[in-house]
């Protein structure tokens, strides 16, 4: 017993501590059950903060680097990665770099565009959509989206309000520009993707971009000096009046095109884009997106409720982006075996 008279007693706890402990329980199960998505939204919160904070310093240090540069890099770096993929058929991040490269060497040498000069895009979702954007953003152009839905006066109000030098219209909205053409600004050239024109003095594009060169335009064509510089033109609806024109920067591009990864998204996933691309939520953070990730993207011509699922299920697809009623379109479709 002596034995066990020498040993020391055990320390006694501050009084404080028994407290503090019933305390930060009671905290941890008040957050669980009134805030649970509380560190989740945290770790959100400080990526977005830390991503900010590296563009900041970027700016400081000026290094300004576009999404087009990121596209670029991308094109170098995985050139045999799917980059798009419409109606079956795989464009690699390399094919997208070379089609744009060809359409910024035709207007290069054939649209006579300046750096900074405006050129409109009336085109539906196709990949030549994107290849034209990134081969005119490749010359250090502003590239006006135009909604293919607004006609007659509304999209003459589109055009005259972006002033472009050149006008770009796909094939399948011809009919759209022969409403327009004998009101548009005389100064105004017309560039349709096709390999002949019906319309006088009108440009056609395709033929040329089949003979282009692939090499890539001066890299000083694209080059920002500032990420606040305007870079593109996306159109209001015009439900309440005429369209009007939000100007986008390199900045703003790069916000939205960050929103996927700061959700979680990785290189790794497959992106189906429904959405009419002339839309901030498919060319931003759709396509702006992918190309943050270094991922892939499903492009569909046209949203459709009976096909979106099957088509998810065929290319693998892990993200969807929706706007308002798509969900309630969705829902409201029949269940179809193997698709939920």
């Amino acid at each position: 017993m002596s034995g066990w008279d020498d040993l020391d007693p055990l320390p006694m706890l501050p009084s404080w501590v028994p407290s503090a402990a019933i305390g930060i329980v009671s905290l941890h199960l008040i957050q669980k059950l009134l805030f649970p998505y509380f560190w989740a939204d945290l770790r959100y919160l400080l990526k977005v903060l830390m991503y900010g904070l590296r563009m900041e310093m970027y700016r400081l240090q000026g290094r300004i680097i576009t999404i087009l540069d990121k596209f670029v890099k991308l094109a170098e770096k995985q050139p045999h990665k799917p980059f798009l993929i419409y109606e079956g058929k795989v464009h690699t991040y390399r094919d997208v770099d070379r089609r744009s490269n060809r359409i910024a060497q035709v207007f290069l040498h054939h649209g006579a565009l300046k750096k900074g000069d405006t050129v409109a895009l009336l085109m539906g979702n196709e990949p030549d959509f994107i290849h034209v954007w990134f081969g005119l953003a490749k010359l250090g152009c502003v590239v006006a989206f135009l909604n293919f839905n607004v006609r007659s006066r509304s999209l003459l109000h589109c055009v005259s309000s972006c002033e472009p030098k050149i006008l770009v219209v796909g094939a399948d909205l011809l009919g759209t520009l022969e409403e327009i053409l004998p009101n548009l600004q005389k100064d105004i050239s017309v560039w349709i993707m096709t390999r002949d024109s019906c319309f006088p003095s009108v440009h056609t594009l395709l033929d040329k971009i089949e003979t282009a060169s692939e090499d890539p335009a001066p890299v000083n064509r694209r080059s920002a000096n500032n990420l606040k510089s305007s870079v593109l033109y996306i159109f209001t609806s015009g439900t309440t009046g005429l369209p009007k024109a939000a100007v986008i920067s390199h900045m703003q591009v790069l916000k939205g095109a960050v929103g996927l990864w700061a959700f979680g998204a990785t290189a790794e996933d497959i992106i189906y884009i429904t959405l009419p691309l002339y839309h901030s939520a498919a060319s931003l953070l759709g396509i702006g997106g992918c190309i943050e990730l270094g991922a892939t993207c499903v492009l569909k011509k046209k949203f459709s409720a009976s096909q979106f699922w099957s088509d998810c299920k065929k290319y693998n697809v892990t993200i969807i982006q929706y706007i308002g009623e798509l969900c309630r379109y969705l829902c409201s479709q029949p269940v179809v075996s193997g698709t939920k």
